[in-house]
């Protein structure tokens, strides 16, 4: 598991406090509810391409908490769609509890698994009904080559542990017949999307699309639930508690959602000077963004790179700078930047991991730095 990605996992852990850990699944539960309000929701649509007002009837499995540890509290930094690393943050959340004998071998690892596995079985019963699941695609262009494979593999023998038939796949080799999606000879009941085609608007993916958009497939997570959960300019009216009380969210959940929220702001031309003005004080993100990629801190810029954000669809947030834990690496010792990781389903915590680096964003490039697991003291 460990070819070729090195420093996929930490060797160090991460403790947070319980009133923290008892922070983010009230705020978990709070935006859940945020997100759920008609208004949020004609907000968030109305700029996100048609695919994304097509609703299956589920709200979209493996969603995700991004925060930081600033000394002024919890900040979220986003929320992410299609969140990595589930199944692999599970796997090592399970091997430091066993050496920290907090529960038997295999235990935690059951028990985790399963809330993975019912909440895609429950994705499926909410555009399905109670039709039998007999097959899933987990599906990602050349998947083989993708950082995180390893967890498709784990995906995939789980569906199997359960009696459903599960392949990877790539969606170039699925094709639309007789009103279902087929790989070859095996018509496929669900896709669990691993695609960061948000939209699904590559030309690679006709199947996929046209099969979704007819009913004739599951698909998790889907184009929906990137608008309404992941795109950067959510971040703007989740910040603003008094709109999100006009909304019909209550007053103490809207500021308990807003506080916690960096203020955010759209990147336009008529913003340009007064946000180049203040970047040291700024991070920027691309509004459909992913991995941090395309994202930068603004003491960072370049005049180059300001002009790619000025002509492209990006938002400016208000740095909050990662809390750093020193850890030990041969006989240095060193300080990693920590992100805290909230896998959630309908606003409720499923489990807690961490990401370790250093640089500018998070990666998985840095010596020491990886997935490390989460404790609560």
């Amino acid at each position: 598991m460990r070819e070729g990605r090195a420093h996929l996992f930490s060797a160090a852990s991460v403790t947070i406090t319980h009133t923290q850990s008892a922070q983010i699944a009230a705020l978990a539960a709070a935006v859940e509810q945020a997100l759920a309000l008609p208004d949020y929701q004609r907000e968030a649509l109305s700029k996100a391409p048609a695919i994304a007002r097509f609703d299956p009837g589920s709200p979209g499995a493996f969603v995700a908490f991004d925060f930081h540890l600033t000394p002024d509290g919890l900040r979220l930094i986003e929320v992410n769609s299609n969140a990595g690393g589930g199944f692999l943050n599970t796997i090592l959340t399970q091997a430091w509890n066993e050496n920290r004998q907090q529960q038997t071998s295999g235990e935690l690892l059951r028990h985790l698994t399963a809330d993975w596995f019912t909440m895609l079985l429950t994705e499926w019963r909410l555009q399905r009904g109670e039709q039998v699941l007999n097959t899933v695609a987990i599906v990602d262009e050349v998947p083989e080559n993708q950082f995180l494979y390893p967890e498709f593999i784990l995906c995939r023998e789980m569906f199997r542990e359960h009696g459903i038939h599960a392949i990877v796949a790539d969606p170039a080799e699925l094709t639309p017949r007789d009103g279902a999606l087929w790989h070859g000879e095996t018509r496929i009941d669900m896709v669990y999307n691993r695609l960061t085609d948000f939209y699904l608007e590559n030309p690679r993916h006709p199947a996929l699309r046209d099969t979704y958009l007819a009913g004739e497939v599951a698909l998790t997570p889907h184009p929906r639930n990137h608008a309404l959960y992941a795109d950067k300019r959510n971040l703007i009216p989740l910040g603003n508690a008094s709109l999100l009380h006009e909304w019909g969210l209550p007053e103490p959940l809207a500021q308990q959602v807003s506080k916690v929220i960096p203020a955010t702001t759209l990147v336009d031309p008529a913003s340009a000077e007064k946000l180049w003005a203040n970047r040291r004080k700024l991070f920027f993100k691309p509004v459909s963004g992913f991995g941090s990629k395309g994202a930068y801190r603004g003491d960072k810029l370049t005049k180059r790179v300001w002009g790619e954000i000025i002509n492209g669809e990006y938002v400016a947030q208000t740095l909050a700078p990662a809390h750093q834990q020193e850890i030990q690496l041969g006989d240095e010792t060193v300080a990693m930047k920590v992100d805290l990781r909230c896998y959630a389903y309908r606003g409720k915590v499923q489990l807690l991991a961490a990401r370790l680096y250093r640089g500018q964003t998070t990666n998985f490039r840095t010596l020491g730095g990886g997935f490390a697991p989460v404790f609560v003291a």
